[in-house]
């Protein structure tokens, strides 16, 4: 790193080290020990917090929207039990109880955890030793990287490292992308999934007119489609639908006024309740002056009783959203080119899937297996295949547009953390020289990674919200496209830039220009960032991982709207029982990020190596808590989000190997140079074989793995697979077992990551996936209709009191033909909401949760 030269500084004074060589353990210790001390109060606030908040620390261990077989096990109420069944609990548990893509987020975590440890146990024996002894004069961390290299005959050591170490991290990203093949293959032949109604039903966009007549069914798709669902074009219909229960809640927080009032005046006098005037048509129990009272129009308007005109009005939309539902069942214009298809079984879906069906380049496409209907986009099915082509144009220029502009804030930041540098450049800013030592380490240690980590927190949700202007008809295409974009946002902007530290314009216009000179453009400026790193990884291990645990945000969130904004039963249960989803999108192009920054610093500065493999290890038992007992996972891409990570890690490994030629030809090193031009090459070539040969079997599931007779017998048990396995014909009573196994699982993943071998590995004990999934023929018949063509009109939830007032109002609402209830909630001696918090069958408006 570039040693400062001290102009006319006093002996002593503040900030006089600084330009003496390196203040990079000035700047960890400023990041590690505020980081550690924030975490252990987050720890403690946790243990404090969690028996008394079970909803927000541990709702997967009770709540009844979570089925009992796939709740966590909770073996007992005390404080602390819950640590021996979180330490006891396999990470299968999270496959076999909650989703498979929450199991592989967190076999990422560890594969990176892995990755880390493998580089430390490679590279520090052997480049510590070589970069310390490199005769550079660095100091402190800078000592042990590789700027501290003199002598270019040293550098072969680095060359050699990186063969090994990059080639072990291509071979563990290609057998776990064979082992998401045969795991996906596995997963969804099991009859709990294979006999979903989603897993035999396709979605096709751009249908001809044709197409969508149920006379032409099988012709357009096939002998074996059973049924369709045409979507239609009902956007004013949801309008009505969502105008009808606003004010349904509406009603509910009225009716709720009343009770209170009625109550509240029934302790004050048991006579008070009588009948005048006007009131003479309403129950007689109720005052009329503890009736609500509203202006209309307000202020200035005649006052009216808002329950009796919201009935009127509910009752009027009711009978507009009948109707309009009676014209669009009549009308067949209305009709798009979008179609569910439902065929007879998962195989021919899958055939149907893998087929060109029309010779129109539009027509019929794209289509999608596996949709649920949680996940559609509804408003996205009806595009123009014109329209949604342009959007999805504009959404990507949307997304490079922000990857430049954010570039701005973030090489503010990234300027932050090696202000000596500037200090050196610009007269104007050395009196940052004088500030005391621990401002200046606070300054560049962790004042900017709080700040990148801030910045770019926004930035996925924009994308999704962007994602979902682009045009796609699914969620998880949504997820999809953001993982992509926002893993691109992470390598430029939380990288690259901040390795740069100028913005994104600035650095694409000098490699346009010069495009020759990007390794040595990257190389001159990586080593300068490395400490910047150290203490990022710090940041985010200890400071991510122990928020995720104590979950400030959630726990505020709760005590905010359930206890001041909530007033109705209805407020009372959303805000409680309301369990938080994860973000697929958010999570994986993060902590790809922060695994494509250790690859690409592990044979530079070593060191980073070993700070990222504590955090992410932090962050994996974080998210093991978080995944077991905290959330409930509501997309599922089927491990595809998985397998786009894993393409999106060797990014890290080309970055790291272009670095590394970019640094030997600053040294001049002209063998190191032609070594890593040959791994660089190497790399490539073999990363375009892997993915001719796997991208279709990530894609697409082989229809003969699907039509495997059930009764046919797997392969099972390590004796049959082993049979198979040349590394155990040819290690078996040489190599010891413990030895043996992992070596052969790892060169062998086409044999013990395959279907067959994973199939019994999935399968549960208690037999739960071999459970079979039934439906009604009206969840059939309804199950791929828009929700606006059939939703009911939300029956009003009241609680009951204690004078009976809430009789009254359910039969004047039933008069009004509004459906109303007061089961499951009453009125406390404060008027205070009561409700059964630990059983959710109590409460009237509580509905299983649907396997589709």
């Amino acid at each position: 790193m570039e040693v400062l030269k001290g102009v006319g500084k006093t002996p002593g004074a503040a900030g006089e080290h600084r330009n003496g060589g390196s203040n990079s353990f000035g700047a960890i210790g400023a990041a590690l020990i505020p980081s550690t001390i924030t975490a252990i109060l987050f720890i403690l606030a946790f243990l404090v917090l969690r028996p008394r908040f079970k909803n927000i620390y541990a709702p997967r261990t009770f709540f009844r929207s979570i089925s009992r077989k796939d709740r966590t096990p909770s073996s007992s109420r005390s404080s602390f039990s819950w640590f021996h069944d979180f330490r006891n609990l396999d990470d299968k548990f999270v496959l076999r109880h909650s989703s498979m893509e929450a199991y592989l987020f967190l076999r990422y975590l560890r594969m990176v955890v892995l990755i880390c440890v493998v580089g430390c146990c490679l590279t520090w024996p052997v480049l510590f030793a070589i970069n310390a002894t490199g005769g550079g004069g660095a100091s402190e961390t800078d000592k042990i990287s590789f700027g501290n290299v003199l002598n270019s005959k040293k550098l072969y050591a680095h060359a050699i490292v990186a063969w090994i170490f990059f080639a072990f991290i291509v071979l563990l990203v290609t057998r776990e992308r064979l082992f998401v093949v045969g795991l996906r293959q596995a997963y969804l032949t099991i009859p709990l999934n294979a006999t979903r109604l989603s897993s035999r039903v396709v979605l096709y966009l751009s249908v001809p007119p044709e197409g969508l007549l149920p006379e032409n069914l099988q012709r357009y798709f096939g002998k074996d489609a059973v049924k369709a669902w045409v979507v239609s074009n009902v956007s004013h219909l949801e309008k009505l639908v969502k105008t009808r229960d606003g004010k349904i809640d509406k009603l509910e927080g009225l009716e709720l006024e009343l009770l209170k009032k009625a109550n509240k005046a029934g302790d004050d006098t048991e006579d008070s309740f009588r009948i005048t005037g006007p009131a003479a048509r309403r129950p007689p129990q109720v005052d009329d002056e503890q009736r609500p009272k509203r202006r209309s129009p307000p202020v200035v308007g005649e006052e009216v009783d808002p329950i009796s005109q919201l009935r009127e009005e509910i009752t009027d939309i009711v009978y507009d959203v009948d109707q309009a539902r009676q014209a669009e069942s009549k009308e067949a214009g209305t009709k798009t080119g979008a179609v569910f298809v439902e065929f007879k079984d998962q195989v021919s879906a899958h055939q149907a899937f893998q087929l060109i069906q029309h010779p129109s380049p539009l027509a019929l496409q794209p289509k999608y297996i596996g949709v649920r209907p949680k996940e559609i986009i509804w408003s996205n099915l009806n595009l123009d295949p014109s329209l949604r082509i342009t959007y999805s144009y504009l959404a990507t220029a949307l997304a490079l547009a922000i990857i430049i502009f954010w570039s701005i804030p973030v090489g503010i930041i990234g300027t932050i953390s090696n202000i000596e540098y500037l200090t050196d450049k610009f007269e104007w800013l050395r009196f940052l020289n004088k500030l005391p030592d621990p401002i200046m380490d606070l300054l560049t240690g962790l004042l900017p990674p709080l700040l990148l980590s801030s910045v770019v927190s926004y930035v996925p949700y924009f994308y999704e919200f962007v994602a979902t202007l682009s045009g796609v008809p699914t969620s998880i295409e949504a997820i999809k496209w953001v993982q992509t974009w926002y893993f691109v946002f992470q390598v430029i902007q939380v990288f690259l830039i901040t390795t740069f530290s100028s913005g994104a314009a600035a650095v694409a216009n000098k490699i346009a220009n010069e495009p020759t000179k990007l390794p040595k453009l990257l190389a001159k400026n990586l080593p300068k960032a490395s400490n910047f790193y150290l203490t990022y990884f710090i940041i985010q291990g200890l400071g991510t991982a122990s928020q995720n645990i104590v979950n400030i945000s959630g726990l505020a969130s709760y005590l905010f709207f359930y206890y001041v904004m909530a007033k109705t039963p209805r407020q009372k249960l959303n805000a409680y029982a309301q369990m938080r989803n994860i973000n697929w999108f958010n999570l994986y192009p993060k902590f790809t990020n922060l695994a494509v920054i250790a690859i690409a610093y592990s044979c530079i500065a070593p060191l980073v190596l070993g700070f990222a493999a504590i955090g992410i290890y932090f962050l994996y038992v974080s998210y093991r808590y978080y995944l077991l007992y905290v959330v409930q996972v509501k997309s599922e891409t089927r491990g595809e989000s998985y397998t786009r990570t894993l393409q999106q890690l060797m990014t890290g490994v080309y970055v790291a190997e272009i670095c590394l030629f970019g640094l030997f030809s600053i040294k001049k090193a002209a063998g190191p140079s032609t070594l890593t031009i040959l791994l660089l090459i190497v790399t490539g070539l073999y990363h375009l074989t892997v993915n001719k040969y796997l991208s279709p079997l990530e894609t697409y599931i082989p229809v003969d793995v699907l039509a495997e007779d059930e009764e046919e017998p797997l392969l099972n048990g390590d004796g049959d697979i082993t049979d198979h396995s040349r590394i155990f014909r040819v290690g078996a009573g040489k190599v010891p077992s413990v030895l043996l196994d992992p070596l052969a699982s790892f060169l062998e993943p086409h044999i013990f990551a395959s279907q067959e071998a994973l199939r019994p590995w999935l399968e549960d004990p208690e037999g739960e996936f071999a459970e079979s999934n039934s439906y009604t023929d009206e969840q059939v018949e309804n199950a791929y209709v828009n929700p606006v063509l059939i939703s009911k009109t939300p029956e009003v939830w009241i609680p009951r009191d204690r004078k009976g007032v809430s009789k009254i109002e359910i039969e004047e609402n039933g008069k009004a033909g509004i459906p109303s209830t007061d089961d499951g909630a009453e009125l406390g001696p404060s008027n205070e909401i009561l409700w059964d918090r630990e059983d959710f069958s109590t409460v009237p408006i509580f509905k299983e949760p649907t396997r589709f």
